[in-house]
């Protein structure tokens, strides 16, 4: 049996209009409730597949609850990691890469410090500000409003600079934003769900609260519908919500949206009104069904929107994780070696070492397959040009160790001690790609010794 839990708080009317509804539809394997709440422990699976989360937002232990679930298996709506990291302002920059219109919006210092910091905490902030440039870019009269948070908190309507300064004086700590005023011809409140379902309201926020979803309202040109239809699609998929609403003013007959970060938005039926109400309940079950059909234990089963999969897709980010599995010396050294040859170029196409490495010792030649004395390469190719002993005092052949005598692959030098990369004798000059050792040591495992010593095969001694 598959649990659907909704988390909520002082609402009433929805939670359990929407327990009620998925009951209602006696889907099999499927059940609903409100979500209890025990003991919670590090990395154990909550009994829920789906969780819908209304109230996380207000109580942090919620929050960390949610994420426990989430990371085992349960499908968590909204994501509450995602949901952790957004805010107001935020959206209103990734609607602009969108292309969704937006209102002329900066971010604003709160007026007074954060608990533990100084005036020197505060250095990087040039002093005075910009003013004159941020009337200029916004304009008056405008709106100031936190800028992460919602429930119309701290909102001021501000007319000049000197309405600003006192209105912002009243806000402590929190940071604001300052936004241009929208003078509407109409506006809309639009309910959002799973990816494709959009409920769109006509809406008055000059209205007292319980009057401001507008019923009975004129005819609306299907066009400008079709519009903002879209731009909440948009905007919900590069943020990754599954249940959302988003707000536009009307200006010219473009909708430009004002606020889309609402994570558990308002659904009491004494506000929105009977209709709106039995369209959440109703989207909101077929919704929850939907995820606890495809939830799959043991995975995360969270909704990540466009902006952040995009992130992960790209090289640069892929670049980044990569080199954070090598070492940070190994992976200089990489680069280094990299830029000097390539595979190709490197030790013999069979046994060469790999580009980024010098040659690692379990990859040099095996005593068992090492060249008899008769076929090793010519003394003159043996040595690398600049190090390398001359010929007449390379090992004779006749004195090379047997096969069976030739220092196992393991006591072979260390790839570290290698000689560097650019110092190797070039590829061209290698011994025969099937029967010599690796470029980087010039000379058979079982005979030579490091090129520096030259020294006959027996008595070398490797390195430590």
């Amino acid at each position: 049996m598959k649990k659907i839990g909704i988390l909520f708080g002082m609402e009433s009317s929805f939670p359990q209009a929407f327990i009620d509804r998925i009951n209602e539809k006696k889907v099999p394997g499927i059940v609903a409730e409100a979500v209890q709440i025990d003991m919670v422990k590090q990395g154990i699976p909550t009994d829920y597949a789906v969780i819908i989360d209304r109230i996380s937002q207000d109580v942090p232990f919620y929050k960390a609850y949610l994420k426990n679930a989430a990371l085992n298996g349960t499908a968590v709506i909204n994501n509450p990691f995602w949901w952790s990291a957004d805010e107001k302002f935020f959206n209103n920059c990734l609607a602009v890469h969108l292309g969704v219109p937006v209102p002329n919006t900066v971010l604003l210092p709160s007026k007074e410090r954060p608990d533990d910091t100084t005036e020197k905490s505060f250095r990087n902030l040039k002093f005075p500000m910009d003013w004159q440039g941020i009337f200029d870019y916004v304009g008056f009269p405008a709106y100031m409003k936190p800028h992460a948070g919602g429930g119309w908190k701290s909102v001021y309507k501000v007319t000049d600079p000197q309405d600003l300064w006192e209105k912002h004086g009243e806000t402590g700590q929190l940071v604001m934003l300052l936004q241009e005023e929208i003078q509407f011809d109409l506006y809309f409140r639009c309910y959002y769900l799973n990816g494709d379902r959009v409920h769109i309201m006509q809406y008055e926020p000059r209205n007292p609260h319980h009057l401001r979803y507008v019923t009975g309202g004129g005819p609306v040109e299907k066009k400008l519908l079709d519009t903002i239809h879209q731009y909440v699609l948009t905007l919900n998929h590069g943020l990754g919500y599954d249940f959302n609403t988003v707000e536009f003013a009307v200006r010219d007959g473009i909708p430009y949206a004002i606020d889309f970060c609402n994570g558990a938005p308002d659904a009491d039926v004494n506000s929105v009104g009977q209709e709106n109400f039995d369209w959440i309940v109703e989207n909101s079950a077929l919704m929850a069904i939907d995820r606890a059909k495809l939830q799959q234990d043991g995975q995360v089963n969270l909704t990540w929107g466009s902006f952040i999969s995009n992130i992960f897709q790209s090289s640069s980010i892929k670049t980044s994780f990569q080199m954070k599995k090598t070492e940070k010396k190994t992976a200089t050294k990489a680069a280094a070696t990299k830029k000097v040859a390539t595979t190709k170029k490197a030790a013999p196409a069979k046994k060469a070492a790999p580009a980024k490495k010098a040659a690692p010792a379990k990859k040099a030649a095996p005593a068992k397959k090492a060249a008899p004395a008769k076929k090793a390469a010519p003394a003159k190719k043996a040595a690398p040009a600049k190090k390398a002993a001359p010929a007449k005092k390379a090992a004779p052949a006749k004195k090379a160790a047997p096969a069976k005598k030739a220092a196992p692959a393991k006591k072979a030098a260390p790839a570290k001690k290698a000689a560097p990369a650019k110092k190797a004798a070039p590829a061209k000059k290698a011994a025969p790609a099937k029967k010599a050792a690796p470029a980087k040591k010039a000379a058979p495992a079982k005979k030579a010794a490091p090129a520096k010593k030259a020294a006959p095969a027996k008595k070398a001694t490797p390195k430590k």
